[in-house]
C-alpha cells in the first residue's frame, strides 16, 4: 500500500504536525481513506494568534502600503490560478464535489484576490467639516488587527477568499481555521502562500475540533475580528465566544432559500434554476433553492419536467468529467436525509421521485429527489438537508406566494422566476433575504455583497463595503490656532 498523503499545520509561515490524534480523511465517493491531517491543540492556536500578533504590529507588515499589500494579492491570484488542479482534485477526494466544479470555482477564486487587490488602495478617509474654526479633524481607515476566518468543508476556496482577500488588502493578519470536515483544500492552498511573499505570520492555516482548536481560537483574547461561515448552531458558540474578546463578528450561516416560479415564467430557464439551485453541487450549498413555490396554473408541467431532467443526471465519480452529480461529503447528511423524507411523508408529502441512496461502491450517494408538499409546515419545508431534495409547494396568488416565502427561519438567498417586470421588482423587494435572484440563480461575482436575513446571519461579504468591515475609524483632531490651547477651567 503506497503512503498516504499526509496534511500538516501552517502556522506562522512554518509548517508543523499537530499535537493532537492524527486524523485520517475519507473519500466520500468510497468511503475509503485517502490521506491524513493534523490538528492543533490549544497550545498550538495560541502561537498562531501570537504570531499573527507579532506580524501586525511588525514594521514589514504594519507600514507596508496599500500598492504593496495589492502587488501580493495579485500575486497570490497568479498562483492560484496556476495551481487549480492540484488544489481541485484535493478538494474533489476530500469533499465528494464535481472535479469540473472545484476547478471552476478555484480558477474564478483568483478574481476575488484580483478585486480586493485593486481595492486596497480605493479605501479613503475624509476631511470633516467640524463646528470648531481652529480645528483641522480628518478620518482614516486602520486595519482592525487580527482576523480568525473559520470557513466550512463546502465551497471553501471561495468562502476562505471572501474573508482572506479583504483582511489582507487592508493590512489585517488571518488565521484561517478550516474544518475538520474534509480541510485538506485549504492546507493545499497554504502550500502556495510561501511562494507570494506575505510576512512571516500574517496568514496561518489551522483545523482541529472545538475544543481545542475552535473555542480557544474564537475566545482568544488577541482576536480582533471574527468572520464565520456554518451552521447556526455552530454561531450561536461563535457569538457567545466573543464575547470573551469583543471582537467584531460576521456570521454567513445556513439557508432554506425559496425559488417562486410564476406561471408566466419561462419554463425552459426556470427548470434550469430550480436544477442548478437544488441538484448542482448535490444540493450542498448555502444558497441552495430547496423551497420551490410553484403556481398551481404549472405545478404538474414543472414536476414533469424536472422528473425527465433528473432521469438524464449522471451520479458517480466526482473526478469523472461526465459524472453530473457527486456523492455527499458524510453519511450523517444521507442519514438526516433519510429521516426527514420519512417524516414528510407521514405528515402527508409525496416523494415524486428519488428518496434513495445511490449504492456507489459504499460511497455516500443520493439520488436526486423531488417531494410535494401539502402545507409549509411539513419537515422537508423546513429543514435543511444539505442534499439534493427538492420540496415543491403549490400557491394560487402573489401574495400567497410571499408569504410562504417569507415563512421560514433562514433568509440567505431566493429567486424569482416571471416575465412581468413589474412583478419581478415588487416580489423581490419583498422577499427577505439577502440575495435575491430573478430569472437565474447561483450568481457570484467578487462585486457583490453575500449575506443574510434571520437565522441566515449579520454582516456581508464580497463587495467594496466588505472591506470596511476589516477596519477601525480613527478621527484625528488637530488645533491650528496660533493661540494655546485654552484653560479647562475657564468656560468662555
Amino acid at each position: 500500500m503506497s503512503k498516504l498523503p499526509h496534511y500538516q499545520l501552517y502556522i506562522g509561515g512554518t509548517w508543523i504536525d499537530g499535537e493532537q490524534p492524527l486524523v485520517e480523511t475519507l473519500n466520500p465517493a468510497t468511503g475509503k481513506i485517502w490521506a491524513t491531517f493534523s490538528c492543533a491543540s490549544k497550545e498550538q492556536v495560541d502561537n498562531a494568534v501570537r504570531l499573527a500578533k507579532q506580524a501586525q504590529q511588525s514594521v514589514e507588515w504594519r507600514q507596508m502600503c496599500a500598492s504593496n499589500r495589492a502587488k501580493l494579492l495579485y500575486k497570490l491570484a497568479d498562483i492560484v490560478e496556476k495551481n487549480v488542479k492540484k488544489i481541485a482534485e484535493v478538494e474533489s477526494l476530500d469533499s465528494g464535489k464535481l472535479l469540473k466544479e472545484t476547478m471552476a470555482q478555484t480558477g474564478y477564486v483568483a478574481e476575488y484576490y484580483r478585486y480586493f487587490a485593486g481595492m486596497a488602495d480605493k479605501i479613503e478617509g475624509g476631511t470633516l467639516p467640524i463646528d470648531k474654526a481652529n480645528m483641522f479633524v480628518y478620518t482614516t481607515r486602520e486595519p482592525i488587527g487580527v482576523v480568525a476566518a473559520i470557513v466550512p468543508w463546502n465551497s471553501q476556496m471561495f468562502l476562505a477568499a471572501t474573508k482572506l482577500a479583504p483582511a489582507l488588502a487592508m493590512g489585517c493578519s488571518v488565521i484561517i481555521k478550516a474544518s475538520e470536515i474534509a480541510p485538506c483544500a485549504m492546507l493545499e492552498f497554504a502550500k502556495l502562500l510561501d511562494e507570494v511573499g506575505f510576512p512571516k505570520g500574517v496568514i496561518s492555516i489551522i483545523t482541529g475540533d472545538a475544543e481545542n482548536c475552535a473555542v480557544p481560537l474564537t475566545s482568544h483574547p488577541d482576536i480582533d475580528r471574527l468572520a464565520f461561515t456554518g451552521g447556526a448552531e455552530t454561531a450561536k458558540h461563535i457569538v457567545r465566544n466573543s464575547a470573551e474578546n469583543f471582537a467584531v463578528t460576521t456570521l454567513e450561516l445556513g439557508g432554506k432559500s425559496p425559488i417562486i416560479i410564476f406561471d408566466d415564467a419561462d419554463l425552459e430557464s426556470a427548470i434550469n434554476g430550480i436544477i442548478a439551485g437544488n441538484y448542482g453541487a448535490s444540493g450542498q450549498s448555502c444558497v441552495a433553492g430547496s423551497r420551490v413555490i410553484i403556481q398551481r396554473t404549472i405545478l404538474d408541467k414543472v414536476i414533469a419536467k424536472v422528473k425527465l431532467r433528473a432521469k438524464e443526471i449522471v451520479i458517480g465519480d466526482p473526478l469523472d468529467n461526465k459524472t453530473h452529480m457527486g456523492p455527499l461529503c458524510t453519511v450523517a447528511q444521507v442519514e438526516n436525509i433519510e429521516r426527514v423524507l420519512l417524516s414528510s411523508q407521514k405528515q402527508g408529502a409525496k416523494v415524486h421521485f428519488g428518496g434513495e441512496r445511490v449504492n456507489k461502491q459504499s460511497g455516500n450517494y443520493f439520488q436526486p429527489t423531488l417531494i410535494e408538499c401539502p402545507t409549509i409546515d411539513v419537515d422537508s419545508i423546513n429543514t435543511e438537508f444539505f442534499g439534493p431534495i427538492m420540496s415543491v409547494i403549490a400557491f394560487d396568488t402573489e401574495e400567497e406566494a410571499i408569504e410562504m416565502a417569507n415563512k421560514n427561519q433562514f433568509g440567505l438567498g431566493s429567486g424569482v422566476f416571471t416575465q412581468n417586470l413589474a412583478r419581478a421588482h415588487r416580489v423581490s423587494k419583498e422577499i427577505r433575504a439577502g440575495i435575491c435572484w430573478v430569472n437565474t440563480y447561483r450568481a457570484i461575482s467578487p462585486i457583490a455583497p453575500f449575506g443574510g436575513y434571520n437565522k441566515s446571519g449579520y454582516g456581508r461579504e464580497a463587495g467594496w463595503e466588505s472591506m470596511l468591515d476589516y477596519t477601525r475609524t480613527k478621527t484625528t483632531w488637530i488645533n491650528i490656532d496660533n493661540e494655546p490651547m485654552s484653560n479647562p477651567f475657564v468656560i468662555r
